[in-house]
């Protein structure tokens, strides 16, 4: 689809334009020479139209115990599980799944990546030696030792990667290289902020985003079976989302609690015509509910990274798609909220109550449960939001679909909107169970599939294969309709699409390739080593467009 300037701005309106969302990782107008632009697509900023369109004989479903390709396609692995990535012996996190590359100095072939590591699950025997298939879940024996190497796996890190005589490689010696795990201390910004002076650990790190100032927004899904497993006092310091500046090694996280606790997915960050700050979340659960938070101040280009501080005062709002509205979550003007009680006793005596106990809030204000929220994307073009709907077998939606949502007026920081029904999962488009999504310059979405891999090729999933990616354009005579780009490896699912700046990229995590075991001394994947090697979850470059 070739977008030019006029058409643009007759989208966005021009003061919107030269400010465009963060749905491909573009903080177009960050100073300094550290590039956080993952994209080129500059749009209002130039005249030239995007002209990616990639070309590729979509490959047909498979079971295959490996990344499988278009032909014309590479991949390169650039980091597994237990890599060194610095000076100081760090290494590599588990289940690697949200990925954003941020160039350095502008150079497309050369830049940090930031990756999530979420959990353990049945794998956690490769990590700490904890008989997880033998285990009884109600008599939790993890010693301290192996409690500490379960926390160390998770969170996230920061690696320098180069591309080198045609292949992507990790700086295994970096200055850069980080690790932000669930030993890592971190401080809470906001409203919620009084709980504790700091706390230990980020983990169930699923998806996150980009800010217009270059740093990283990593969010903290299902941090309940961690809390549990790790034995830890407090569950209210997990759950958030966390902000990582990948270029300071030796910068605190913060955990913005403005933003809400649930089960987060992801975020995608855009600037409101009105100059605010807006962020679109979803909680990944059954009958769960989306978020989007408005910033109170505006942002402002030149103050570089203290616009952080726009992420710790705002409104909260959560949506309800039978009236098409978005509800204010704020204690003090939402008169709901303040009559909200149980066994005769106030649910929320506090915006910081309000903000911790984000499900409650929403369910007392009568917003709409949805089946499993996962990634929502800003659209680069038409600035509409798109929502992956995983799926929700409770209600017989055992496929699931992709949400298009259209603010009215194209008011990102306003209260009404309509949508409509982008795609939908099943035999009859080839995919099932959408899970993250990323954009390319020309609007084309770029969605991974979730599939459970205790459902994945049986019943009726067989007809899919593994996990894959899919390619779905947005306009044109093919609108919606999704193509198979790629399959992941046995047991795996691929997450964290991200490109680089020229778009000659795409960056994927391979998570949990192997699950599903049935015992440790059969394992059903081997990738990426082959053989007879355990499987290792790893990050990949994939080459060709």
């Amino acid at each position: 689809m070739d977008v030019n300037r006029r058409q643009f701005l007759t989208y966005l309106g021009a003061g919107t334009a030269a400010l465009a969302s963060l749905a491909t990782g573009i903080p177009a107008l960050a100073a300094g020479p550290l590039s956080g632009r993952t994209a080129d697509h500059l749009f209002g900023l130039e005249t030239k139209a995007s002209h990616f369109n990639p070309k590729f004989s979509p490959i047909q479903p498979t079971t295959k115990d490996d990344v499988v390709l278009p032909k014309g396609y590479t991949y390169d692995v650039i980091a597994s599980y237990g890599d060194v990535i610095n000076p100081a012996g760090d290494t590599f996190g588990f289940n690697n799944d949200f990925t954003c590359f941020l160039p350095i100095d502008g150079n497309p072939e050369h830049g940090l990546l930031w990756v999530n590591h979420e959990y353990l699950g049945e794998l956690e025997y490769y990590v700490n030696g904890y008989d997880y298939l033998g285990a009884d879940a109600e008599d939790n024996k993890r010693t301290p030792e192996q409690i500490q190497k379960y926390l160390y796996a998770l969170g996230g890190s920061v690696i320098e990667i180069k591309k080198q005589n045609g292949k992507w490689k990790l700086v295994s010696d970096s200055t850069y290289g980080r690790r932000v795990s669930g030993l890592t201390k971190h401080v809470l910004t906001g409203p919620a902020a009084s709980i504790a002076k700091e706390v230990t650990g980020t983990f169930a790190n699923c998806s996150g985003g980009v800010t217009l100032w270059n740093t990283i927004l990593s969010c903290e899904e299902n941090y309940m079976d961690v809390v549990g497993d790790c034995k830890l006092e407090d569950a209210r310091h997990y759950g958030w989302v966390v902000e990582v500046d990948p270029f300071d090694p030796k910068s605190t996280p913060k955990k913005h609690t403005a933003l809400g606790r649930f089960s987060h997915e992801n975020t995608a960050m855009v600037l409101a015509s009105t100059g605010q700050l807006v962020v679109y979340m979803g909680d990944d659960a059954r009958d769960q509910y989306v978020y989007k938070y408005v910033s109170k101040g505006k942002y402002d280009p030149k103050a570089g990274k203290a616009n952080s501080r726009l992420l710790e005062d705002g409104t909260l709002y959560v949506a309800n798609f039978g009236k098409g509205t978005w509800i204010s979550l704020d204690l003090a003007t939402n008169e709901a909220l303040q009559k909200a009680a149980k066994d005769g006793k106030a649910l929320f005596a506090s915006q910081a109550d309000v903000l911790i106990n984000c499900r409650d809030a929403a369910k007392a204000v009568g917003a709409t449960p949805m089946d499993r929220p996962e990634d929502l994307e800003v659209h680069p073009i038409d600035g509409s939001v798109f929502i992956a709907l995983t799926n929700n077998s409770s209600h017989g939606n055992f496929y699931g679909q992709i949400v298009r949502l259209f603010e009215k007026d194209n008011q990102h920081a306003g209260e009404e909107f309509t949508f409509e029904i982008f795609a939908t999962g099943g035999p009859q488009s080839g995919f099932s169970a959408p899970d993250n999504m990323a954009f390319d310059s020309a609007g084309n979405l770029w969605v991974v599939t979730d599939i459970s891999s205790s459902s994945t090729n049986t019943g009726i999933y067989q007809s899919f294969g593994n996990n894959g990616v899919f390619f779905i354009p947005t306009a044109g005579e093919n609108k919606g309709v999704a193509v198979q780009f790629a399959s992941g490896p046995v047991g795996s699912e691929m997450t964290g699409p991200w490109f680089t700046p020229d778009e000659k990229t795409l960056f994927l995590a391979v998570q949990h390739p192997g699950e599903n075991l049935k015992s440790y001394d059969k394992p059903t994947s081997h990738w990426p080593k082959g053989g007879n090697q355990v499987a290792l979850p790893s990050v990949i470059a994939i080459n060709g467009f």
